[in-house]
């Protein structure tokens, strides 16, 4: 899926402008969706946390049972080589991938198979969402799997259609984002993000419990807030905690910070920790990016 026009790709040992044909009608990954990527971004010339997402697609790739054929230093190295690409006053979209090639013909082709995986980066020109820009969140009747049913400890692409119909039944409903719950009810994160709430100045997120993937830069604003001296707690929540709250925001690898200024019939201000999470972040990335 192409969101620009202004791409360069990484394939088979070398850079080609735009959005080059890498995948075979057989190969594995096309026929039976073994695909998993990582997001980063590059902005003001900063990648921050680049090593972080090329580690993770690793993993998903092992979870995913592929062969990673490429070290997280090799990939960090040819991420900045391509990015030498780009005019730096663009914000840039970091997509490594990883796909199947093989079926285990001992297990009837169902699980990849063989040393060889397809991999592949790409660099896409997407602007960072405006300072300003906010969303709103409704609730969905999609929820999110757990490990026995998918592959949720990876990034991989054939979660995402069930992620498409939560946000397309938000926006059928006026919603910018929908707010999801796992298998047992409670929250786990919105379609596309990581979720945070704000109550009497506490800061809460739905604890990490297998169904969902806790974000690189999730973990970048715990670290960020507690250096601050601020505690997250990380811990169940309910959809009455987030209608209880003061505050709510998004984490994501794409705008990093959305503030929320409504879900359902609840509305919020974009309050003063919001503010402060986003100005720790940009203040982080400036001397780590």
């Amino acid at each position: 899926m192409a969101i620009s026009s202004n791409i360069r790709t990484y394939f088979n040992g070398t850079w080609h402008d735009g959005n080059p044909v890498v995948m075979r009608a057989a190969d594995h990954g096309a026929w039976l969706g073994t695909t998993v990527f990582d997001g980063a971004r590059w902005f003001d010339g900063l990648a921050p946390d680049l090593d972080a997402h090329c580690a993770r697609v690793n993993r998903s790739a092992e979870s995913l049972m592929l062969t990673p054929t490429t070290s997280t230093e090799d990939m960090v190295e040819i991420i900045r080589e391509g990015l030498e690409m780009f005019d730096k006053s663009e914000a840039v979209y970091i997509r490594p991938m990883y796909w199947g090639i093989d079926g285990d013909l001992s297990l009837s082709a169902i699980a990849p198979g063989g040393e060889e995986t397809g991999f592949a980066i790409c660099l896409e020109a997407v602007p960072m969402a405006r300072a300003t820009a906010t969303t709103t969140l409704t609730r969905t009747r999609f929820r999110r799997p757990v490990l026995e049913d998918a592959v949720v400890n990876a990034k991989a692409g054939c979660l995402y259609p069930n992620n498409a119909r939560m946000i397309k039944e938000a926006r059928a409903k006026g919603f910018g984002n929908a707010l999801v719950a796992d298998a047992v009810g409670n929250v786990a994160e919105t379609a596309t993000a990581n979720v945070f709430m704000v109550k009497d100045g506490e800061i809460f997120t739905p604890i990490a419990n297998g169904t969902f993937l806790a974000g690189i830069t999730r973990a970048r604003h715990i670290m960020n807030l507690a250096a601050e001296g601020m505690k997250v707690h990380e811990t169940v929540l309910g959809f009455e905690d987030f209608h209880d709250a003061d505050e709510v925001f998004l984490s994501g690898n794409m705008a990093k910070v959305t503030p929320v200024t409504a879900f359902d019939d609840t509305q919020y201000q974009v309050g003063p920790v919001t503010r402060r999470v986003r100005e720790l972040y940009w203040d982080w990335a400036a001397s780590n990016g």
